[in-house]
């Protein structure tokens, strides 16, 4: 009697609190007649399986070098370049603050960066902190999938979430995190566990929190691994946030979307080892689309005033893509450091 393994996967953290396991099936008996071909199969059955494993092994070994971006210290990768344009081939915003190689900290979601999440070699389970800056497609779309995607990694505590509050044209992060996930009428409430307390077996629950950031940079988390600064940045009508993380010594700055007025950013970026700053528009924009992003020239200034050790520009679009020299000339008149340009994966040390 010959037998077949049929396996049905069940998320590990399932309400059930069942296993990923295998069923056995039972097959017909096999005939004498037919037992040459069925070891002809059961060789070709073998030697698929052994190609297979061959590809595994070959996806595991690319997953380690990915592994590589922070393997020792810190470092930030930019999972996500670009912007909501689907046109610049980029990932939208995210990144990974990466600790001893551990990615420690997610900030922001936007469209594709699960995708690269997952190239990067990052496991939600390891991950202390999620913060997004404001709740635009590209730089929270792709949250869901991350989560959905956590589910099935051994995770067993909660993980805190921290993004700003709302208004009439965007919810809050505690609403945004509920509005996908709860019951009754979150979009994806099957998951809803994950926003219930008491329910979700192993300890994984998502914790929202809003954050009531002001003109001057405030402390939102601290523990023994990090602390977490935020401050208010002016996006249009959005409420938004611009975030520094500081761990082992280090600064890290996140601008998210501004356009640059007033003196927070400068405050929260003093001194930065690390300074991320959106280069979504070019020098000389007009209209709403400067009264939402930075130019060059208000970079320059920040950087410069906060006298940050290197200058990341990401965030960058079609409007800016193919402007580098103009752009680096811009903010160089003002700002003398390092300056760098990310793309999706790139992985920067945090010296």
């Amino acid at each position: 009697m010959l037998y077949l393994k049929s396996p049905r996967l069940v998320p590990p953290n399932h309400p059930t609190q069942a296993k990923r396991r295998l069923e056995w099936g039972t097959l017909p008996p096999i005939s004498a007649p037919n037992m040459f071909l069925d070891m002809c199969s059961l060789r070709i059955s073998v030697k698929t399986l052994i190609i297979f494993a061959a590809l595994v092994s070959l996806g595991d070994a690319s997953r380690v070098k990915a592994q590589s971006c922070g393997s020792t210290g810190l470092a930030v990768q930019v999972l996500g370049s670009g912007g909501p344009e689907a046109q610049d081939k980029r990932a939208s915003t995210s990144y990974l603050v990466w600790q001893d190689g551990k990615a420690r900290v997610v900030l922001d979601a936007g469209g594709g960066s699960a995708l690269r999440f997952g190239e990067s070699g990052a496991q939600m389970s390891q991950v202390h902190v999620f913060l997004f800056s404001h709740f635009h497609v590209d730089h929270s779309s792709d949250f869901p999938a991350l989560i959905f995607s956590s589910w099935f990694e051994d995770r067993n505590r909660p993980l805190p979430i921290y993004g700003p509050e709302g208004n009439e044209f965007t919810p809050s992060t505690t609403e945004f995190v509920h509005d996908l996930f709860s019951d009754p009428h979150g979009a994806w409430r099957y998951l809803s566990d994950l926003v219930e307390p008491g329910t979700a077996s192993g300890g994984y629950t998502l914790q929202p929190h809003d954050v009531a950031a002001g003109s001057t940079p405030v402390l939102v988390l601290r523990n023994a691994d990090m602390a977490v600064y935020a401050v208010k940045v002016i996006h249009g009508a959005f409420p938004a946030l611009a975030w520094r993380v500081e761990m082992g010594g280090k600064r890290i700055v996140f601008s998210g979307d501004t356009n640059g007025e007033g003196d927070g950013l400068t405050q929260l970026a003093m001194n930065a080892d690390l300074f991320v700053a959106h280069n979504a528009v070019p020098e000389g924009a007009t209209g709403v689309e400067r009264r939402l992003h930075m130019p060059p020239s208000v970079i320059g200034t920040i950087a410069a005033n906060a006298h940050v050790q290197q200058l990341v520009l990401s965030h960058r679009m079609l409007r800016t893509l193919g402007k580098e020299s103009e752009t680096q000339a811009e903010i160089r008149r003002r700002y003398s450091g390092a300056i760098l340009l990310a793309n999706d994966l790139d992985c920067f040390p945090v010296k």
